[in-house]
């Protein structure tokens, strides 16, 4: 039997990502992304659970979530699961931390909701292009002269073509 590691999670972002780039120039963003999930409780009382998650993204896709994404703005984010493990420097013992690496995304709400850019879809770390895969995308914001696409496929539409 196969194992799965598949993660899907839609949150916004607990802070500003932080672009890095390996000794290879490779990209790395790094942020992290909440999570919540609303229920009432066993007395009825209504209820709010935050999940928080440490997400690193690489390649191209690290390069358009830093440019285009801000603490608060909503990301779709499908990914793997790692688990890192260190001997911490300052004698606290064993640490470990599990992480989402990014494989794909798209951006979520509108221009008014932290972004202006096109909604995307990314790569996997070994990635610096998306799947030429065609996705429907909003227009340059209008402060700015149109131009082209990060992954320069795409197709570029008119504000006045969206119907909402």
């Amino acid at each position: 039997m196969a194992n799965v590691n598949r993660v899907i999670l839609i949150g916004n972002l607990t802070r500003d990502p932080q672009l890095k780039y390996l000794p290879s120039q490779t990209a790395v963003a790094e942020f992290g992304l909440a999570t919540n999930r609303k229920f009432k409780s066993a007395t009825g009382e209504d209820r709010e659970e935050v999940c928080f998650v440490d997400c690193t993204a690489f390649g191209r896709s690290a390069e358009v979530i830093n440019q285009y994404c801000q603490k608060g703005k909503q990301l779709y984010i499908e990914g793997r699961l790692k688990f890192d493990s260190w001997e911490d420097k300052q004698g606290g013992g064993k640490r470990s931390k599990l992480t989402v690496v990014i494989e794909n995304f798209q951006f979520l709400g509108g221009r008014d909701a932290g972004g202006g850019a096109p909604s995307q879809g990314g790569g996997g770390e070994d990635q610096t292009r998306a799947p030429s895969r065609p996705q429907q995308q909003r227009g340059a914001p209008q402060s700015q002269p149109p131009q082209e696409a990060p992954f320069g496929d795409e197709q570029q539409f008119d504000d006045k073509e969206i119907p909402f």
